[in-house]
């Protein structure tokens, strides 16, 4: 592993109502995006790319059963992806393991005419937002 470089984003714990359900979706997403499963735990996993980790957990001191995107706290995770056919292949993989597109009529510039992205929500009410590095040219 590479030396992290200073005010890079360390890790990221989301606190999930239902494990087994969060790992169906948001942990094969991870995997999808090149992250490794790197822990294992009762009640909790975590996945690793280069320095940066992310942790999902089924914490018993949860106060809510559904993430609620639209109060303070985190809205959403976006992830760069290396193309435009890659979010796409990533939307159609994701739909079918918990995720619905959000925004389908304007996707994939729902950003913006110069933001292609998928934006994507599971069932527990995570959002995330899968960005194209390279886009293709519009007209």
């Amino acid at each position: 592993m590479n030396r992290p470089t200073h005010g890079t984003l360390h890790h990221v714990e989301l606190w999930v109502p239902d494990l087994d359900r969060a790992v169906a979706s948001l942990g094969l997403l991870l995997e999808a995006l090149g992250y490794g499963l790197s822990q294992s735990w009762n009640g909790g996993r975590s996945w690793r790319l280069g320095s940066t980790y992310l942790v999902i957990e089924q914490s018993p001191a949860l106060t809510a059963e559904r993430h609620d995107r639209r109060s303070p706290g985190l809205n959403h995770l976006a992830f760069h992806v290396e193309d435009a056919a890659t979010v796409e292949k990533l939307t159609a993989d994701a739909t079918q393991h918990g995720w619905h597109l959000m925004f389908p009529e304007r996707h994939p510039y729902a950003g913006g005419a110069q933001h292609y992205a998928a934006y994507l929500e599971n069932v527990d009410g995570f959002e995330v937002e899968l960005v194209a590095i390279k886009a293709p040219e519009r007209n």
